[in-house]
């Protein structure tokens, strides 16, 4: 891999850090190479928003080859949102560009004495005053910048008014609505009075053995592009399956506390292609293409169309069966700069409390927050990136908001990250998915409930289990896990159906390496328990390991109506399949020494 461009925005100045050859084999690349790379600074003492904490922006060895779904990149901090590891995965242009221009990745550390743009050209980095872009929103500074810059287009990666005030859902947006979403890394690069970071290289891209590499990644996106997820995919978007996730009980409704929900079936892919589609947009030489572009009735302008998480948090999440509303809704968030996932999930607990009595007009500033209310969710979207009135209490999140009101029970969150839109009791893998991420509550650590419904990759020794299944698929929850920490390393898009044997000739090609399917199996395994330890040297015990009160109760109607997820037993099985301490929760000396990780037993277990 090529060399870290490394800022010290405090001092102004810039250098190069090589990343040791050891780490890269180890890691490939993405989160878990960022994970070594970070470990050492991760210490409970550390202000996530402080001046001294670093922010890494990384991509992997397979980022920018024109390979399958490979135009992404990471960026990764202590989130200001959980107070544990913070990752959040990008796709777009930006991080291809920012390869081009000689580098693998950019750590920033210090903090601006006033509002800043960086411009990173072809291995030239120039810290730019950004004092007029300040305010403004994330799509306005992508043309303000191309505007400033001369000699030819650059691809601008920023914050809106929502990473500039510190809200811990804030997020980093590029390109056409391409966002790293969650864990709050807008907020990180807010406090660092960074707005935003421009990229223009124009070096090429290298792989160990293009002569081999070449032909398979072109192969590879032949079979993918004819793959029928693909198809779907292309064709429906991220809420290709709606309609299935309804039926089984696996989509969440009024605030997880509903299963049944009249007017539904137009909160989905299908319905989107069947209404207000008007186009797709792709990654950087992405065969799939699930981007939606949408046209509005009565609108000339068209708009990025909104994914399943959106479709779900702004829809059948407050009760509401619009698609024209909750693109809208998204498009603020995207403009604001604001996780559409947290965001939605928090206004959800609020309306939850206010139908219960807990919060009142008198705490919303007579606001009434009646489920289904378009004028009021909109007016609150608003509120919120500005910390107005009864945003200001929205902004910190569902947990701060549940506690705000003696009601963190009814929070649907875990350590701190409000839960994405996959319920557990549709699809019971998710639930420790939710409890076990490194992130929080985190769909994309793994997505299982495609495994739940089917979607099993024999070759990597996974079997099918019942989707509402106990103990008995834990050890294939695990090993589902590694396999997606893999593709956070390289970096992959989740929705690249690739056979895990071309993922092998892909990396093993790509890097110059001779694995098979368990090494690489194993690089993800050891990455996620490198950000376990990062999490237990920052307060994470088994007692973390949890889900919210919601989850844990059946619901009265619909596809998962009176199940009720066996969470303690799949736990234990699952710390058994990990080898990790009931006790502690932590991974055990020999867990640590078998993955290469014994550098770290020292500090984690100082008894032994």
């Amino acid at each position: 891999m090529q060399p870290i461009l490394t800022l010290d925005l405090t001092r102004g100045e810039s250098g190069i850090y090589e990343i040791p050859e050891d780490w890269q084999r180890d890691y490939l690349g993405g989160s878990g190479l960022a994970a070594r790379i970070l470990y050492d600074a991760l210490t409970p003492e550390l202000d996530p928003l402080g001046q001294e904490a670093p922010l890494l922006f990384l991509n992997g060895p397979l980022s920018g080859t024109a390979g399958p779904t490979v135009g992404r990149f990471v960026v990764c901090a202590k989130s200001p949102a959980t107070g544990l590891w913070g990752e959040s995965n990008c796709g777009g242009f930006w991080g291809v560009e920012l390869r081009k221009t000689g580098f693998d990745g950019l750590l920033l550390t210090g903090r601006a004495e006033g509002p800043v743009y960086l411009f990173i050209d072809d291995g030239d980095v120039d810290i730019l005053p950004a004092a007029h872009l300040w305010g403004k929103d994330t799509y306005t500074i992508q043309e303000a910048i191309n505007d400033e810059i001369k000699g030819g287009k650059v691809r601008v990666l920023g914050i809106g008014p929502a990473g500039e005030n510190l809200l811990p859902s804030a997020l980093l947006l590029a390109d056409h609505g391409r966002v790293a979403g969650r864990t709050g890394m807008g907020a990180v690069l807010g406090s660092k009075n960074v707005k935003a970071i421009a990229v223009r290289g124009t070096q090429p891209i290298l792989v160990a053995d293009p002569a081999r590499y070449d032909p398979l990644r072109s192969a590879a996106n032949r079979a993918l592009k004819g793959d029928n997820f693909t198809i779907t995919l292309r064709e429906m978007g991220s809420a290709t399956a709606a309609d299935y996730f309804d039926y089984l009980g696996e989509m969440p409704k009024k605030h997880f506390q509903a299963g049944v929900m009249e007017g539904v079936e137009r909160l989905s892919g299908a319905s989107i292609s069947e209404s207000i589609l008007v186009g797709y947009s792709a990654c950087h030489a992405c065969v799939v293409a699930c981007g939606r572009v949408v046209q509005l009735p009565g609108e000339k302008h068209k708009r990025k169309g909104p994914e399943y998480e959106t479709l779900m948090g702004f829809g059948a999440n407050l009760w509401i069966d619009d698609p024209a509303f909750v693109t809208r809704m998204g498009e603020i968030c995207d403009i604001y700069g604001m996780d559409s996932i947290s965001t939605s999930n928090t206004l959800g607990l609020a309306f939850s409390l206010y139908e219960l009595g807990i919060i009142t007009k008198s705490d919303t500033g007579g606001l009434e927050l009646e489920w289904g209310s378009h004028d009021v969710v909109e007016r609150l979207l608003h509120m919120v990136p500005a910390r107005e009135g009864f945003g200001a209490q929205l902004a910190e999140g569902a947990r701060a908001l549940g506690r705000r009101y003696a009601a963190e029970e009814r929070a649907v969150q875990v350590n701190g990250l409000e839960v994405a839109y996959h319920d557990p009791r549709g699809a019971s893998g998710m639930a420790l998915v939710y409890a076990t991420s490194p992130r929080g509550a985190c769909h994309n650590q793994s997505d299982y409930f495609l495994v739940d419904i089917g979607q099993v990759e024999e070759t990597l020794g996974m079997e099918f289990h019942e989707r509402q299944g106990g103990a008995d698929k834990a050890a294939n929850v695990a090993k589902h896990q590694d396999w997606r920490t893999v593709f956070n390393s390289l970096v992959i898009c989740y929705f690249g159906n690739v056979p895990p044997e071309t993922v092998l000739d892909l990396i093993n090609t790509a890097c110059g390496l001779e694995w098979g399917i368990a090494q690489m199996l194993r690089c993800g395994e050891r990455a996620w328990n490198l950000k376990r330890i990062i999490n237990n040297r920052l307060g994470v015990t088994r007692a973390n390991d949890t889900l919210p009160k919601a989850l844990l109760e059946p619901l009265p109607d619909g596809g998962s109506a009176g199940y009720i997820v066996p969470f303690d037993e799949m736990l234990r099985a699952y710390y058994k399949a990990r080898d990790w301490d009931w006790e502690t929760g932590r991974p055990t000396p020999a867990k640590l020494h078998e993955l290469g990780l014994g550098w770290a037993a020292g500090e984690l277990w100082p008894e032994n």
